[in-house]
């Protein structure tokens, strides 16, 4: 499974029935060990990587967001707040560890900062415009009419476009995000995507977007795994899908500068490291996964990083 799909292993429990126990949540709170999320950002131990926790005493925060609790019953809640890095440790998002974290480590910080960017966007309802509070724990919001908010996640569709094509020469189709201006990102490369529409099969949507996209049609589209990927709060749905190579490629300007056709072969060295003109996507994502798992020439994914 891609980085963050693994279930939860070492006894860690999400333990739903504790959220709407006021009383025990309040008991927990006194021993409890917390996430600070720092816009995006949480502590994480140099060596071994490994997710820095808050003794709960040591944290002031208006909100706290329950998120489990270990074999020994032992509590862990995210909070948002700012945090400084002592030595030993650095500030990191998903994006740069969630491939290096063990579980459950990697779940509770996606979790963790899902629910701080959910809540952050959720303080008034969208419905009325009445102040929120929190409830649940921090799994749900609630207005002063007694409208219930519940945190969302929106399905996206990412897919590896590729020929069908067996051994070196088998090729894939990758696209330049026109929105990748940072250092670094200007000549990445990385799998197609886009949203679920209202009343949309996500297998339509992968169809769609690559059509819409590079204005390539697509047969055989073979789900392989999920991500959550909190920015703010989607769940990436990865797919296979073929397409014949001859086709033109016409980009659409607005989403996609760029899109090409990559052979194995290319993609390999740049996978190793090897001087291309081309980069890959970050080894935290769904979308290195996919590339991975056409590389491998396996029909089933391989084991996750």
């Amino acid at each position: 499974m891609p980085p963050g799909a693994r279930p939860a292993i070492g006894g860690f429990d999400r333990a739903a029935h504790r959220r709407t126990d006021a009383d025990w949540l309040e008991r927990a709170w006194s021993d409890a060990l917390v996430v600070v999320v720092d816009e995006g950002r949480a502590l994480v131990r140099d060596e071994p990587p490994s997710l820095v926790f808050t003794p709960a005493a040591e944290v002031d925060a208006a909100e706290r967001y329950f998120l489990g609790e270990d074999a020994r019953g032992r509590a862990y809640f995210a909070v948002d707040g700012g945090i400084t890095a002592p030595p030993g440790t650095h500030k990191a998002t998903i994006r740069d560890v969630g491939h290096i974290l063990d579980e459950p480590d990697a779940s509770l910080l996606m979790t963790a900062v899902a629910l701080v960017n959910w809540h952050a966007r959720h303080r008034y309802s969208a419905r009325t415009g009445r102040p929120t509070t929190l409830a649940q724990g921090g799994w749900t919001r609630v207005a002063d009419d007694g409208e219930t908010l519940f945190p969302r996640t929106d399905p996206a569709v990412i897919m590896l476009v590729h020929d069908g094509v067996p051994g070196p020469a088998g090729r894939c189709l990758l696209g330049h995000n026109g929105a990748w201006k940072a250092p670094g990102w200007a000549r990445r490369y990385s799998c197609l995507a886009g949203f679920v529409e209202p009343g949309e099969p996500a297998e339509a949507t992968v169809i769609r977007e690559v059509d819409e996209e590079v204005g390539v049609e697509v047969r055989d589209v073979h789900y392989v795994a999920s991500q959550a990927w909190p920015f703010p709060g989607s769940l990436m749905l990865g797919y296979l899908a073929v397409a014949d190579p001859d086709q033109p490629v016409r980009v659409d300007a607005e989403e996609i500068t760029d899109a090409r056709w990559f052979s194995r072969a290319e993609v390999a060295r740049s996978l190793a490291g090897d001087e291309t003109d081309f980069g890959l996507p970050m080894a935290a994502s769904i979308a290195h996964y996919l590339i991975r798992t056409w590389l491998s020439g396996s029909p089933t994914p391989p084991a996750g990083p």
